[in-house]
């Protein structure tokens, strides 16, 4: 699309005169309700209706009131009547571009551009909403590339990294999220059977006969595999929902991504933008032989994840072949890590035994002095649980420097692989408490400007870190290689930036 003039300010699409009342009237409903019923009980029916207006003309006043333009190197959003709001966001400080399309949108043929800058005064911008095909030439513009030949040529010439697969869907139960959608679903249908069936009680006299009491624990694995069954229902429906159709390609420079079943979101991440990959492996979906991949995105603000996802859980094969496509070489993924060492080895040990190791003790203590026995269960059922732990955390530790990028591997739970370039390092972090310089080890922080802004190189050898954050950037933190030993029992922190000099101590 052409660059607009000056004071050239272009208004959304007037189909959003559609979409804009009807937006209003469901924020007001609670209200709309409540007027309606006063008004059937004073026989107001003439004033009852007049009410649906205001959120209708607030509806109308939204659109005539919201404009937007792009010049003198800046993209402005300016809405309001009254209290006038402007906000703006220099071009080159734009991130990422995404196109959501809710299902109303998508019936009248628009979508909502958002833009993402990813700090707090130039934070995203949502242009709500355009036709589709401007939206396509203001994100191409936006991004500064020519429009994406995927966009307008036939699906045979399409180059595409990755395709949806429906079977992927097998591994959505075993992350959070659909825990959490099937926790929440069948929370609300409890409580709703509560308000409705009443509560479920189970008489306390009744089970003081035999088969009352066999028949609620017969009741108790039939009720767990209905709510696991249920849940995991639940979380298959939210997963294919939210990634049918899923698409990843490479287009000009950048990586475009389209995904969405009722509601379709096109994500468009810029080449100079990606500074790596995270391969994320919680422990439900690594014992099922899966993982998911999301990019570290240069300047995108925390909240803005979905902006950052790349392949949803998946196959590790499908994920990891992903990653080295999007950084242009598999080494960082397949190579092997240098380990921390027995030192390190030691920490993840005393770290998950110590606390259950001291509960067992006391508890001990206390049935040594008349309490009942059966205390003792817990702690020691945890034992092998923490040792486990220990043992899981202590493989994962890892890291290396291959291809330019440094890679950083840890965690149990939700262990995580990044791989960030270094050319997007802004910062080195040394930091250890006292226990850690007991043991001569340093948690190395590289600092950036995209994902969590920080990648984290737990209990590594003072040596080992200073060793890997100089060969990543020459020269750095070459005063640390002499004197690091004297200057860290000094500070237990100690930054290091590429726009200063020395380090700083902190903390």
């Amino acid at each position: 699309m052409s660059q607009p003039e000056a004071d050239d300010w272009q208004r959304l699409d007037p189909r959003m005169l559609l979409v804009h009342p009807i937006r209003e009237v469901v924020r007001f409903l609670p209200a709309l309700l409540a007027l309606f019923v006063a008004g059937s009980a004073t026989d107001g029916a003439a004033w009852q209706y007049l009410g649906v207006l205001v959120p209708v003309a607030l509806g109308v006043l939204r659109y005539l009131t919201t404009s937007f333009r792009i010049s003198h190197g800046r993209v402005e959003l300016r809405r309001g009547l009254l209290s006038r709001h402007v906000a703006s966001t220099p071009l080159d400080r734009v991130r990422t571009v995404d196109l959501t399309s809710p299902l109303t949108h998508r019936l009248l043929g628009l979508t909502t551009v958002r833009i993402g800058a990813g700090t707090a005064d130039d934070g995203g911008l949502d242009l709500d909403g355009l036709p589709v095909e401007r939206a396509r030439g203001l994100r191409a513009e936006l991004l500064r590339e020519a429009p994406a030949a995927a966009d307008t040529a036939p699906p045979s010439a399409a180059s595409d990294t990755l395709r949806f697969d429906p079977r992927w869907a097998r591994f959505a139960p075993l992350t959070s999220t659909g825990v959490v959608i099937g926790a929440g679903v069948l929370g609300v249908a409890a409580q709703g059977w509560n308000v409705l069936g009443g509560p479920v009680v189970v008489d306390v006299d009744d089970l003081a006969d035999g088969a009352a009491r066999a028949s609620v624990w017969a009741a108790v694995p039939i009720l767990a595999a209905a709510v696991l069954v249920t849940m995991s229902a639940l979380a298959v429906g939210g997963y294919l929902v939210t990634c049918w159709g899923l698409t990843l390609r490479h287009t000009g420079r950048s990586w475009h991504l389209s995904r969405g079943l009722v509601t379709t979101r096109e994500t468009t991440i810029d080449d100079s933008r990606l500074a790596g990959v995270t391969l994320g492996e919680p422990v439900g979906l690594r014992l099922a032989g899966g993982s998911r991949l999301s990019a570290i995105v240069t300047g995108v603000d925390r909240g803005e994840r979905g902006s950052a996802l790349l392949v949803p859980p998946a196959p590790y094969a499908v994920v990891a072949d992903v990653a080295a496509r999007v950084l242009g070489t598999a080494g960082p993924i397949s190579g092997p890590l240098v380990p921390h060492g027995p030192q390190a080895v030691r920490r993840r040990w005393s770290r998950a035994l110590s606390p259950v190791l001291l509960v067992l003790a006391g508890t001990a203590a206390a049935v040594a002095t008349g309490a009942p026995t059966w205390l003792l269960a817990a702690p020691l059922l945890a034992l092998p649980v923490a040792a486990a732990l220990a043992a899981d955390r202590a493989r994962a530790l890892g890291h290396a420097l291959v291809d330019g990028r440094l890679v950083a591997r840890s965690g149990s739970l939700t262990r995580r692989r990044e791989v960030l370039g270094t050319g997007h390092v802004i910062g080195w972090t040394f930091r250890d408490t006292w226990f850690q310089r007991r043991s001569g080890l340093t948690t190395l922080v590289a600092t950036t400007a995209g994902g969590r802004q920080a990648v984290t190189l737990p209990d590594v050898p003072h040596e080992e870190a200073v060793r890997v954050a100089d060969a990543a950037i020459p020269g750095l933190v070459a005063q640390f290689l002499d004197t690091g030993s004297s200057r860290r029992a000094e500070h237990p922190v100690r930054r290091v930036s590429r726009g200063g000099g020395n380090p700083l101590p902190s903390g």
